[in-house]
C-alpha cells in the first residue's frame, strides 16, 4: 500500500523521492522576477537533475537535490528572497495568488501571508487560502480551504471552502479568523483535516454573498495580462526557464502553464504546447516509476502514447498508484498502475473502484 504522508515538500524541509531530494519552492504571490526565474534554473543545473515541476499549487519542484547539495540550494534560493525564515513559515504559507492579479490583488495576498505569519495557527500542512480577485474568477476549480474572491455584484468576498455563500471582507483578519475557526470546530483532528470536509458535516460559518461566475478552463495563448504557456505535464528544464526569464516577469499557474506577463507573441521554444486543441493538454500523469518510489509503472511516455487514442475533450490520467497524486480530481479515464498491471476508471478518481483491472499497456490503446 503507498503512503500517504500528509504533508508536500518544502524548500526548507525537502522531501526524499526516487530520483532524489524534492525541494518545493514557494515564490511570493506566484510571482518570479527575471532575476528570480534566471536564478532558479542556475540552480536546478547546478544542485539537481535539471527537472523542474510546475506544481498543481503553483509552485516550482527542483528533484534531484543530494543532502551535499541542498546547503548550498537553500544559500542560492535564500539570495534570491525565495526562502522562509524557518519552516513553520514555509510550511503554512500556503497561498494560491490568480495569475491575473492586479495591484491590488497583489498587496491583498501579500496582506495575508503577513497575517498568516503573525498567527502562528497550528493549521493542517495542506490547509490552503486562495486569492481569487483578479478580473474573473479562475480558480474555483484548484483546492483551496478559503477563498478571497468577488461577489456577483463585485464586492470583495470571504468564502469557506465547500459553501456556496461567503461573506464581505473588509480586513484579511477575518480569513485568519476563520482558519481558527475551523479550528476551533474540530476540523483536523490529528493535525489533518479539509474545510470542505468540515462543512460537509453540517458545520457552517455565516454567508450571505454569492461568489461571482466561474471563468471557463484556461488554454493556451493570449490574455490581456501576457501570454500563456503549457508545459508538457507541467515539466521544464534550465535552458527553458532561463529563456524565459529573459522575456519578463513570469507569473506561476496551478494549471501547469506559465503566464509570461506583457508577452504577446508564443515564443518559439522546446517544451511548450502552442496549440490549445493539443490532446498533451488533457494528459495528467504523476512522476511515475523511477522517479517516485511508491510507482509501480512508468507513466508519462505511456500517458504520452495513449494521447492519440483519447475520445475528443476526454481526459487522461495514468497514476503511478492509488494516491493519485499527478491529479486528485475525477477524470474521464484514469489508469492506476498496480502489480498486476494498470485498473481502468471511468469517471473518477487513482482510487476509485475501477471498471477493468490487471491490464496490459499494450491493450490500452484498444480499451480506450
Amino acid at each position: 500500500m503507498s503512503a500517504i504522508r500528509g504533508w508536500c515538500p518544502g524548500a526548507l524541509r525537502p522531501m526524499e523521492s526516487g530520483d532524489g531530494w524534492v525541494v518545493r519552492i514557494r515564490p511570493r504571490g506566484g510571482r518570479l522576477s527575471p532575476a528570480q526565474a534566471a536564478g532558479v534554473a542556475r540552480a536546478a543545473a547546478a544542485y539537481g537533475n535539471g527537472l523542474i515541476d510546475l506544481t498543481g499549487r503553483a509552485n516550482l519542484q527542483l528533484r534531484g537535490i543530494t543532502q551535499a547539495s541542498h546547503a548550498p540550494l537553500i544559500a542560492d534560493l535564500r539570495a534570491l528572497d525565495l526562502i522562509d525564515p524557518d519552516i513553520a513559515t514555509e510550511t503554512h504559507r500556503n497561498i494560491i495568488v490568480t495569475p491575473f492579479a492586479d495591484d491590488a490583488a497583489d498587496a491583498l495576498a501579500a496582506r495575508l501571508e503577513a497575517a498568516l505569519a503573525a498567527s502562528a495557527l497550528p493549521l493542517p500542512a495542506k490547509f490552503g487560502f486562495a486569492v481569487d480577485c483578479g478580473p474573473t474568477r479562475c480558480l474555483a476549480g484548484v483546492p483551496a480551504d478559503i477563498r478571497l474572491e468577488c461577489s456577483i455584484d463585485g464586492r470583495l468576498m470571504l468564502r469557506a471552502d465547500g459553501m456556496a455563500l461567503g461573506r464581505p471582507l473588509a480586513d484579511v483578519s477575518q480569513a485568519i479568523g476563520l482558519a481558527a475557526w475551523f479550528l476551533q470546530q474540530g476540523g483536523a483532528p490529528g493535525g489533518r483535516g479539509r474545510m470542505a470536509r468540515l462543512i460537509g458535516r453540517g458545520v457552517t460559518p455565516p454567508a450571505t454573498l454569492a461568489p461571482a461566475p466561474a471563468a471557463p478552463p484556461a488554454s493556451p495563448g493570449r490574455t490581456a495580462s501576457g501570454m500563456l504557456l503549457a508545459l508538457e505535464f507541467g515539466q521544464t528544464d534550465p535552458g527553458t526557464l532561463a529563456a524565459l526569464a529573459r522575456l519578463g516577469p513570469i507569473r506561476l499557474t496551478p494549471w501547469r502553464m506559465l503566464l509570461l506577463e506583457g508577452l504577446t507573441d508564443m515564443p518559439d521554444l522546446p517544451g511548450l504546447i502552442a496549440d490549445p486543441s493539443d490532446p498533451c493538454l488533457r494528459l495528467r500523469a504523476c512522476t511515475g516509476a523511477p522517479g517516485c518510489p511508491q510507482a509501480l509503472a512508468v507513466t508519462r511516455p505511456l500517458a504520452r502514447s495513449l494521447a492519440p487514442h483519447l475520445p475528443d475533450g476526454a481526459i487522461l490520467h495514468v497514476s503511478g498508484c492509488a494516491k493519485g497524486c499527478g491529479w486528485p480530481h475525477p477524470a474521464d479515464i484514469t489508469l492506476t498502475a498496480t502489480p498486476a498491471g494498470f485498473d481502468l476508471i471511468r469517471g473518477g478518481r487513482a482510487s476509485d473502484s475501477p471498471l477493468m483491472r490487471g491490464l496490459a499497456p499494450a491493450r490500452l490503446p484498444e480499451v480506450l
